[in-house]
């Protein structure tokens, strides 16, 4: 089993991106999933999981990235878009999203590229989770995830789980497990009630859960922090501009005093000046700045 609690990260994204209700609910949804398949999936520390919602709905899907340092990104197409309440007054982000094709990009270690996709069963994010861990693992899985919002918005809690039967596993845990998750398509109660670790207590009911088995929680070796942390800098921002024309370069400078580069994961804003533009080279890019 691996569980987040993403409620800070959800409500960044939310601020950033100046998010629709819905919108914060789906883009909360996929990075808690897109975290928890860069855990389940990843082998090594330099790997990177992304996930691409290609829906047909009103939101144009979710885009999410994580690392299994903890670290998370994502932004969705169209933030204001906010559809009716389903029938029972919850967020319809599975109508938000629609239907289509749920595309995975692995980035391994040996910088190798794997990409693989699924069909879109409902938009739901989770659903769709469980669907594409079966195809591409063969392992059966329950994902759970949730994020509620209040007020204007602002995210209560989020958060989410993801539980997979290893071969060889016990007919009778297997019963149990299914027992525990029977009726359950979501964990926004549970969480709001009792936390991230009284989740897990309660889905892992009669199953020998130890609260103080942190391996149960969290990436491999127990508990790591968790953020929404983009890969963005001035550098990349600046590279941006680098096949720009002449001509262009001076248009920008002439017409708004520079230029504005703005980061489409994590919305930034970087403000290039007169200067910086004129300084630039032509069609090659510049040295990126070592990561410490």
């Amino acid at each position: 089993m691996l569980a987040v609690e993403t409620t800070d990260i959800a409500e960044e994204a939310r601020s950033r991106h100046q998010l629709s209700p819905t919108a914060t609910a789906a883009l909360g949804r996929a990075m808690s999933g897109v975290l928890l398949l860069t855990f389940l999936l990843s082998k090594t520390p330099r790997e990177r999981v992304s996930l691409q919602f290609v829906g047909d709905g009103p939101l144009g899907g979710p885009v999410v990235e994580a690392a299994p340092d903890g670290s998370v990104r994502g932004y969705v197409r169209n933030p204001r878009a906010n559809p009716p309440l389903r029938p029972d007054g919850k967020l319809d982000v599975g109508g938000a999203i629609g239907r289509g094709e749920l595309r995975v990009d692995r980035l391994l270690s040996n910088d190798e590229l794997y990409r693989s996709s699924v069909e879109l069963v409902s938009g739901e994010v989770a659903e769709d989770l469980v669907r594409y861990l079966w195809q591409s693992e063969q392992i059966p899985s329950a994902v759970l995830l949730g994020v509620r919002v209040h007020g204007q918005g602002e995210v209560q809690v989020a958060g989410g789980v993801a539980i997979q039967v290893l071969p060889g596993c016990p007919e009778e845990v297997i019963e149990r497990l299914e027992q525990n998750l029977q009726g359950r398509s979501g964990i926004t109660d549970l969480l709001l009630e009792k936390g991230l670790e009284g989740t897990v207590e309660v889905l892992m009911e009669g199953l020998g859960y130890d609260p103080t088995d942190l391996s149960a929680v969290g990436f491999r070796e127990g508990y790591i922090p968790l953020s929404f942390r983009c890969r963005c800098s001035r550098e990349r921002a600046l590279n941006a501009l680098i096949y720009f024309s002449p001509e262009e370069r001076e248009e920008m400078i002439e017409q708004d005093g520079g230029a504005e580069v703005q980061c489409h994961w994590c919305a930034e804003k970087y403000h290039i000046t007169p200067e910086e533009i004129r300084s630039l080279p032509l069609g090659e890019t510049l040295p990126e700045i070592p990561k410490a």
